[in-house]
């Protein structure tokens, strides 16, 4: 099977997931979140800069839920570009 190239749009919204999971993460190490999130560093290492552009969903979950983002405030920030203060679930 053949994967079809990224268009430059999927790229920058994957460059935009990895920001956004990455300022999430604030102060807290990449072990860390890495192993609460059931991921290996290397994984979440790709993922914040952009190199797994299209990450499993339930990888995506498993980080968010990591660093207390919500999956809507996720989603606004990577399919629309919102920036600034990222909602925290409780």
């Amino acid at each position: 099977m053949v994967r079809v190239p990224l268009t430059e749009a999927e790229r920058a919204r994957g460059e935009r997931l990895g920001a956004a999971l990455r300022e999430a993460r604030g102060v807290r190490s990449m072990v860390e979140v890495a192993a609460q999130a059931g991921i290996s560093v290397e994984t979440l290492r790709k993922i914040e800069t952009g190199r797994i552009p299209t990450p499993a969903f339930f990888t995506v979950v498993a980080v968010a839920d990591a660093v207390k983002l919500s999956l809507d405030a996720l989603r606004g920030i990577v399919e629309d570009g919102e920036a600034g203060t990222l909602p925290r679930v409780s």
